[in-house]
């Protein structure tokens, strides 16, 4: 526990040299690309100290000066299966992206989707020894949090205080400052599998970057996807990649609750290819151009040419109608709505006063797919795309990129953890197990 809180804190010091320095670049390390984006931070307020809890600490204006996206390898259910391939990848991508900034980068913050994310919800509360709540104060009360026996494995990614309550007024965002007795404070943590995380380090390492910061691609997608008042008043951001699909939950402006489907966008191509029986390269062609979930009459007449380069022309001269197409792809994208649906009922989402969900990521793009997910999850959804980023290619700005941007967010505007505060050594948060919901329904 120590060790990470230590390793958190020494990427927060990296990433302050790098934004002194003016440029960071950003990884999203995914299933079926790589994407980096090399940020230029300007003016005299490149760095402010925290400012606050939750309200963004350290606001910086960016541009996105180089940008490069190239097809991933090696990783699967974004995770890092094959350590050489995907470290040929980072590079490439790193490369391209430095050449069109024109500039070396040595910082690197990246986001990742697999690794098994829990979440759980803490709380902690303790008196105040002055009346004026201090930065010591903040950091006593987040050490009081009893923090889960959450098995060997595992290492904490996130841990962002969501609420305060000083003595009877609760749902304060930054207590430091106000005069009450008691200070009481709601936690939520999320954990995932160290050995994921420590392939995606060694191998950032392999290509000589330094790591300055670690999210998770559901916390940053929703960071960019959703607006201000869905972040406000409770709203899940569902984000379809090609090997996970990442579900994360906000309200009051902080994730609440995050998790991952193991499937996405690459086995919906996989079932392309084995029911028409064609190569993945032709299967994703087919599903970006012709794809659907939704039938009409006018999809039986729609004929496709598969195409085909076996030599057989019998084989290669194919057609099947678009009907057929959805026939295959529909089964499976219901699978993983399906899936979404009891993650968010697991969550207690329908306690949210709001229950807004928002589709993004490269698989969202599927057409239809609104209309079919608002049948399976019962609530309003519409389809997100990242906020608009100064610099930003125009190639970049669609729903596959709202991680990219969300680490741009991120980046630029961490939110305070619990490692950005001095929290005494022989204070680290004691151990006991609360489900992170029910402390969720009892709170909002």
């Amino acid at each position: 526990m120590t060790d990470l809180y230590q390793s958190q804190r020494a990427m927060r010091r990296m990433r302050k040299q790098a934004m002194d320095r003016g440029v960071i670049a950003i990884l999203d390390v995914g299933s079926s690309k790589i994407a980096c984006l090399v940020l230029r931070f300007d003016g005299p307020d490149r760095f402010r100290g925290g400012d606050g809890v939750g309200s963004l600490a350290g606001q910086s204006s960016f541009r996105v000066i180089g940008a490069a996206t190239t097809r991933s390898r090696g990783v699967r259910f974004g995770e890092i299966e094959a350590m050489q391939e995907t470290e040929r990848a980072i590079r490439t991508a790193v490369q391209a992206a430095q050449k069109m900034a024109n500039l070396r980068v040595d910082h690197v913050i990246a986001c990742m989707s697999g690794a098994q994310p829990r979440s759980y919800g803490l709380d902690g509360d303790i008196e105040l020894a002055d009346s004026v709540v201090t930065e010591d104060d903040v950091a006593r009360v987040l050490a009081a949090c009893d923090v889960p026996d959450f098995g060997d494995g595992r290492e904490v990614l996130h841990a962002q205080p969501v609420n305060f309550a000083l003595d009877h007024r609760t749902g304060l965002n930054d207590p430091r400052g106000q005069i009450g007795n008691r200070l009481a404070c709601d936690m939520h943590l999320l954990t995932v599998e160290t050995d994921v995380v420590q392939n995606l380090l060694y191998c950032i390492k392999r290509c000589d970057l330094e790591l300055a910061g670690l999210a998770s691609s559901a916390y940053v997608s929703g960071i960019s996807s959703l607006v201000e008042d869905e972040q406000e008043l409770g709203a899940a951001c569902i984000d379809l990649g090609g090997g996970a699909t990442g579900v994360s939950v906000f309200i009051k402006k902080h994730m609440i609750y995050s998790d991952s489907v193991r499937m996405g966008g690459d086995h919906v191509t996989q079932d392309i290819s084995k029911g028409l029986q064609v190569p993945l390269a032709t299967a994703e062609r087919i599903k970006t151009f012709y794809g659907g979930v939704v039938a009409t009459g006018m999809d039986d007449r729609e004929m496709i040419e598969i195409g085909g380069d076996t030599g057989d022309y019998e084989h290669d001269r194919r057609t099947v109608s678009r009907a057929e197409l959805i026939g295959i792809m529909r089964p499976r994208v219901e699978e993983i709505l399906e899936d979404v649906r009891s993650r968010l009922d697991a969550a207690g989402f329908e306690h949210l006063p709001s229950q807004q969900i928002v589709l993004t990521g490269g698989g969202s793009q599927i057409p239809g797919l609104d209309g079919l997910a608002s049948r399976i999850l019962g609530q309003q959804v519409r389809l997100g795309r990242p906020l608009r980023v100064q610099g930003l290619p125009q190639a970049a700005t669609g729903a596959a990129f709202s991680s990219a941007v969300g680490l741009c967010l991120f980046a630029a505007h961490p939110q305070d953890e619990w490692w950005d505060f001095d929290i005494p050594a022989e204070r680290y948060p004691a151990r006991s197990l609360k489900r992170a919901m029910r402390w969720f329904k009892d709170n909002w």
